[in-house]
């Protein structure tokens, strides 16, 4: 058999098949036994005749051809003639490759026709109902698929389902559907908690809350160790509060799931409750200390809380792990004769390697945090990434800047290689942030201002120039472009706080200032800094309570030397001293150089 012809059989996965079949047919000469007593292996014929390779072989060559409407009748034909699942797959797909919807809905109920038992028919047949937004049809499927199903799967099945189901666009009818047809396995004890799960699932999606939450609570009760309701009370936290304590309660056992608390921490994060998160982590590292992410996590939620010694061991940690477990890297596959296949590629470790470059980025900043710019430069030193080029040059430029090397720290991010529009307009961003970061508030003004020249009416470019008008006590430019980003990106939920803020600051229109601040806290609820701009304009408005309120529930979640400064005025105004103290003397000990920390300490004249 030539190697041509080998060689244009491995253009299609069934052509492959039809020249391995046709191998397995070839004469084969048996050696000589060892031994007596060894038999022959039975040879085991294909069923591939030749009027069939023929078929399968012009099925495949329409394909190429363009006419994916005649490959899909030949193959189809030649899997009713043959009830061979493969070749029912292969119509199936071809007709999607075609975005032939009807045909493929009727390929596969062709292959469900032939093989009744097939559950792989079933799968592709509530798959492409629920494709065509057809949820009502999909359930019949659904539910031969839920009986064909082996009692052990059933409860991970019904777990899948939501995700599947969610692609209608009618949330409330699929979610009716879904509770009609897991009635039959509400009660029985292996399926009744992934039902209610499922179906809680399929509310919340439908924004059915209180619903959802009835699911929660008796799937809960169900089984308190599984990990499900945990789950979906994580989906539900955002908007309903009350359910944290069915996670809190599920991860207080001995054998909660890792990843429950993984995903906790993520959801802890996205709202900034940082310490709260630490304490997650911090946990889950005693627990399973080889978990890589989770150091990773810890050290860089360490560093926002402005503890570099403690990120400092967290990054180490997850530096040794990775190290540890990496495998060695891989070489490529000997080719197998094929000159024109090139899939053969080495196997790279990319997210370990993703995940050691930005370990090295924060151990640089936790340096230069304890103000070791020379362990700063040798972490950035291991960092050899052209993606992350730019960062690392911005990172070297402020190390620089902070040593009185100003003008080679701009040197060294104007020379950063611009391969497009947005790494010209990243790198004047880089510079800004140098120039800030030593409080060259002018120098940085004129650089956001070819920014904006150069990129007309970009929000956050806009943005960062209102906060450094700000820092220039230009008050009236800085309302200015705060208030042409809020026309241009009306969500943009920063800039209705910073205006808010500066006004309550500046003890001036106060009512606005407020209005303003309730509006970023209705497109970003729960953001610690805008609680905190609220909390400071109740303290303007002479509320006290309330701003004390708002305050401790900031501080609480991002206990920040800015927020700090804030809540220790306000305790020291209401004449709570000693908590003030202990509020302020914490915050110094995080940042002592927080231009906000310093002005509430000069102005009271609190003695620490």
């Amino acid at each position: 058999m030539s190697a041509l012809f080998l060689r244009r059989c491995r253009r299609s996965a069934l052509a492959a098949a039809a020249c391995a079949a046709l191998l397995v047919q070839a004469p084969v000469t048996a050696a000589a036994p060892e031994t007596a007593a060894a038999a022959p292996e039975p040879v085991v014929n294909s069923n591939l005749d030749a009027p069939l390779f023929y078929q399968l072989l012009l099925g495949e060559m329409e394909l190429r051809s363009g006419e994916p409407g005649t490959a899909f009748q030949v193959i189809l034909d030649a899997a009713r003639r043959t009830q061979d699942e493969a070749l029912f797959r292969r119509a199936v797909d071809i007709a999607l490759q075609a975005r032939a919807g009807d045909q493929a809905l009727s390929a596969t109920t062709a292959w469900r026709a032939a093989l009744p038992r097939s559950t792989e028919a079933l799968r592709y047949h509530v798959q492409l109902l629920m494709g065509l937004n057809r949820p009502t049809d999909a359930m019949e499927p659904l539910g031969a698929l839920l009986l064909a199903s082996p009692p052990a799967e059933r409860a991970g099945l019904i777990s899948s389902l939501p995700r599947l189901l969610q692609r209608s666009a009618d949330h409330k009818q699929v979610a009716t559907l879904l509770e009609q047809l897991l009635q039959p396995y509400l009660e029985a004890p292996e399926t009744r908690t992934a039902s209610r799960v499922a179906i809680g699932r399929m509310w919340l999606a439908a924004d059915d809350k209180a619903r959802a939450g009835a699911l929660l609570n008796e799937a809960q009760k169900d089984d308190p160790t599984a990990p499900g309701p945990a789950l979906l009370a994580l989906d539900m936290l955002p908007t309903t509060p009350a359910v944290e304590s069915v996670i809190t309660g599920y991860l207080r056992q001995p054998k909660a799931e890792p990843m429950v608390r993984l995903a906790y921490v993520r959801a802890l994060t996205n709202a900034q409750r940082y310490p709260d998160a630490v304490v997650q982590l911090e946990q889950l590292t005693r627990e399973q200390p080889d978990i890589a992410p989770a150091w990773l996590t810890l050290g860089a939620l360490h560093l926002e809380l402005h503890h570099p010694q403690e990120a400092d061991a967290a990054l180490q940690r997850y530096v040794q792990v990775v190290q540890a477990g990496k495998p060695a890297a891989a070489t490529p596959a000997a080719s197998e004769g094929d000159d024109d296949d090139d899939d053969d590629a080495p196997v790279a470790s990319g997210s370990s390697d993703r995940g050691l470059i930005q370990a090295w980025l924060l151990l640089s900043q936790a340096a230069e945090m304890r103000g070791d710019y020379t362990a700063a430069e040798n972490w950035l030193a291991k960092v050899d990434s052209p993606q992350r080029a730019l960062e690392v040059q911005t990172r070297r430029a402020v190390l620089l800047a902070r040593q009185g090397k100003l003008r080679e720290a701009r040197a060294l991010v104007q020379k950063v290689p611009e391969r497009s529009p947005e790494d010209a307009r990243a790198k004047l961003v880089a510079e800004a942030q140098v120039l800030r970061d030593v409080k060259r508030w002018r120098e940085a003004n004129e650089v956001l201002e070819t920014a904006n020249k150069r990129f007309p009416n970009d929000a956050d470019l806009l943005y960062e120039q209102a906060m450094v008008e700000d820092k220039l006590n230009r008050a009236d430019e800085m309302e200015r472009l705060l208030r042409k980003v809020i026309e241009i990106k009306p969500d943009h939920h920063h800039a209705y706080n910073a205006l808010g803020y500066s006004l309550a600051d500046r003890n001036k229109r106060l009512p606005e200032a407020k209005a303003l601040i309730e509006k970023a806290l209705a497109l970003s609820p729960g953001e610690p800094f805008i609680t905190d701009s609220l909390g400071w304009v109740e303290y303007r408005l002479g509320r006290r309570p309330e701003a004390l309120q708002l305050l401790r529930k900031a501080y609480s979640a991002r206990p920040d030397p800015e927020i700090a400064a804030h809540l220790g005025e306000v305790l020291w105004v209401d004449g709570q001293r000693d908590e003030a103290r202990k509020v302020l003397r914490d915050a110094k000990r995080k940042d002592s150089k927080n231009e906000v920390l310093g002005e509430v300490l000069a102005r009271l004249k609190v003695d620490l």
